[in-house]
């Protein structure tokens, strides 16, 4: 059998379904729907991170079809497959969010292996939650065939007593509860009003920040990272999308003409003006190395110099994702930003056009709104993503300081050995003011999987101690923690860090005006505690986490198990 349709769209599915040898597999793929006229168009893969583990995720299903049917409509034969997620929210502070940050490889070398087996000529890519985001980039990046992503979109606010709540605002009522400062009915109607339907957790937490950052990354249509989940406007972006990644077939247009370093770049801007979660450092090395491109902690140093936290979005600001949808998402930011020089216009996108193209008609926000300050009255005029080095952190770490916690902490190291111990001393009234909370052998090796820690840091904001207390660790931070925490330090205690030997009583400085994290003990107080350090033993021996251990790089790399 020979196709009619084989101008270069068909490079990859071609060898799949033409030719007489290749009734077997046209035979498959009638039973699934296809028809005669199918075998002859370009196959596009719509790889769905549809599930009911979490509501980030649980319309994803419909969102898939929507994109299958603007594929088909292009004259292409879309086919829509699965892969996993997993929901934070739900295992945070608990031994299952180990497997978390694993899940972006799994879900990475899931979508790899389907696109490769099945022969698609290109891929659409829904995701909605934190972990699935970054990992259908990195297939997409690896596969190197023509792609577009699309966000599943941001989750609409709670509301309880006339105040807006997302999932954040549960884990700061356990704080607060603890501190006794509500009672179990309150904390009972808060976590009930919370989380009103399907959709991302609704401030600039980590599902937001990767949305947008991929968005000026110039991987999904604009406008996609800043619409609601249950939204006509979302519905119109996968379609658009399906249309879209045919077009993309057509011209040869490949990720790796997309995803290029000052693409990155980019992407990195917009994150520092949205004030964005510390998890966008780690998946965008990630991502980055996927893309065979040169990028390391310092270029977030090198960039974030030059450019200022412009919006007032939580998890430290007030307002959240819908809001900002309302007065117009983050392309009239993008547009202030090229204006101005921070970003670079040159860089083509999905649409077949530049970045520059893609803004030409983009309108500015309305006069009268304090959610994105002026570039002359920024809330930060440096970056809120502050890399750290010192002796504590050779290897660098990653601190959110947006200046509201200030930019300088001493205090005293309470050490604990896990995120579960250090909790219990926030709710337990054991950490007080002064102290650095160091929590150790949570980084990707030594967990395994590099835990967020929001339960104990929205406990301290629910204590009332953002300001009075510090957390450090070499796991990492929920898009959803704000105060004065570092994580993602590096080398992590697991392989012999200076982590390790920290002990009680110790005094650390979180310095960001030099971006130092010290450790006050000298030179051959530490040689001396390392040469009596002794690895513990690994927590898994069998399955996932432990292949995960073995595999994966330190989190200065972007703990990436494709080295």
């Amino acid at each position: 059998m020979s196709s009619s349709n084989d101008n270069n769209t068909r490079p990859f599915s071609s060898l799949v379904v033409d030719g007489m040898e290749r009734a077997p597999s046209r035979a498959m793929l009638h039973a699934v729907g296809f028809t005669t006229e199918d075998f002859g168009k370009p196959q596009v893969g719509i790889a769905s991170t549809w599930s009911m583990v979490t509501p980030c995720n649980m319309h994803i299903n419909k969102l898939a079809d929507d994109a299958a049917a603007g594929v088909n409509n292009a004259n292409g034969k879309a086919v829509i497959f699965n892969t996993i997620t997993i929901s934070d929210g739900i295992s945070m502070g608990t031994e299952g969010m180990k497997y978390s940050l694993v899940s972006r490889e799994v879900i990475a070398d899931s979508i790899e292996t389907v696109v490769g087996c099945q022969g698609f000529d290109g891929i659409v890519a829904i995701g909605g939650c934190d972990k699935n985001m970054p990992g259908c980039m990195m297939a997409l990046a690896r596969l190197n065939r023509p792609a577009v992503f699309v966000y599943g979109g941001t989750i609409l606010p709670g509301c309880h007593k006339d105040k807006k709540l997302d999932v954040v605002s549960v884990f700061e009522a356990v704080g607060a509860r603890a501190n006794n400062k509500i009672d179990d009915a309150e904390l009972a109607e808060i976590e009930a009003k919370a989380i009103p339907g399907a959709g991302s957790c609704g401030g600039m937490y980590t599902a937001n920040t990767m949305a947008s950052a991929i968005e000026a990354l110039g991987m999904s249509l604009p406008n996609s990272s800043a619409q609601a989940a249950i939204s006509e406007d979302k519905r119109l972006d996968c379609e658009r999308a399906g249309a879209a990644v045919m077009a993309l077939i057509k011209k040869g247009i490949k990720p790796s003409d997309i995803m290029t370093k000052a693409a990155f770049e980019n992407a990195i801007t917009v994150v520092i003006a949205l004030g964005g979660s510390t998890n966008a450092v780690l998946h965008l090395l990630a991502m980055a190395n996927a893309s065979h491109i040169d990028l390391g902690l310092d270029d977030f140093t090198r960039i974030g110099k030059n450019v200022p936290m412009l919006a007032d979005l939580k998890p430290s600001g007030k307002y959240q994702m819908a809001e900002l949808i309302e007065i117009g998402g983050i392309q009239p930011l993008m547009k202030i930003l090229l204006d101005c020089g921070l970003l670079h216009g040159d860089c083509l996108t999905v649409t077949g056009k530049t970045l520059a193209e893609n803004l030409v008609d983009v309108k500015p926000y309305p006069d009268q709104q304090d959610m994105i300050h002026p570039l002359d009255n920024p809330i930060k005029k440096d970056s809120h993503l502050v890399i750290l080095y010192g002796n504590l952190a050779p290897e660098g770490a990653v601190a959110k300081i947006t200046g509201k916690e200030g930019l300088v902490f001493s205090g005293t190291a309470k050490v604990y050995e896990a995120e579960e111990q250090a909790l219990q001393a926030i709710l337990n009234g054991e950490i007080v003011k002064g102290d650095v909370i160091v929590v150790r052998y949570e980084g990707p090796k030594g967990g395994p999987g590099m835990r967020e820690m929001l339960s104990p840091t929205s406990a301290i904001m629910g204590k009332g101690l953002g300001k009075e207390v510090a957390l450090i660790t070499d796991g990492r931070f929920s898009g959803g923690t704000h105060g004065f925490v570092v994580g993602h330090i590096t080398p992590e205690a697991y392989v012999g860090g200076t982590l390790a030997i920290v002990q009680n009583g110790d005094q650390i400085t979180i310095d960001a005006e030099t971006n130092q994290l010290t450790l006050h003990v000298n030179e051959h107080e530490i040689a001396r505690r390392l040469e009596h350090w002794q690895q513990p033993a690994p927590r898994y021996t069998r399955g996932v986490l432990a292949k995960y251990a073995k595999l994966v790089s330190s989190a200065s790399l972007g703990a990436v198990t494709d080295n």
